[in-house]
């Protein structure tokens, strides 16, 4: 068996303005509206799409999955995302490591560190 991820939903009580916000942060565009109701980013050929999805009852609480964002520039980014509309809810780091974690209009937390190189196993 063999699995690709293809997509990633976020569940929102308003999926367009969300989705709008969403293309603009990572230059991606709006490749299907479905009257407003399942609204999908496209972020890059060969990453996945980036769906939000409208519900009545958003799940309340912390997330239990994030995005992990990475970029050449880390504080001029976080700088960018929260003039855009993000929250920036902390600085947080470890030996060696450093990121940001922010909210999106809707509140959903999600991470920005520095690109690195890193090795995977095989």
């Amino acid at each position: 068996m063999s699995l690709a991820l293809g997509m990633i939903t976020v569940d929102t009580l308003a999926p367009a303005p969300l989705a709008t916000w969403w293309a603009e942060q990572l230059d991606g565009r709006i490749v299907e509206d479905n009257d407003g109701y399942f609204v999908v980013v496209a972020v890059g050929e060969g990453a996945p799409l980036f769906a939000f999805q409208q519900v009545e009852d958003p799940t309340p609480g912390k997330n239990r999955l994030h995005l992990d964002l990475t970029t050449d520039d880390l504080e001029p980014e976080v700088d960018r995302l929260v003039a855009a509309g993000a929250t920036k809810i902390a600085d947080r780091e470890m030996p060696g490591f450093a990121w940001v974690t922010l909210a999106d209009p809707d509140g959903n937390e999600f991470c920005v560190s520095a690109r690195h190189d890193a090795e995977v196993a095989s």
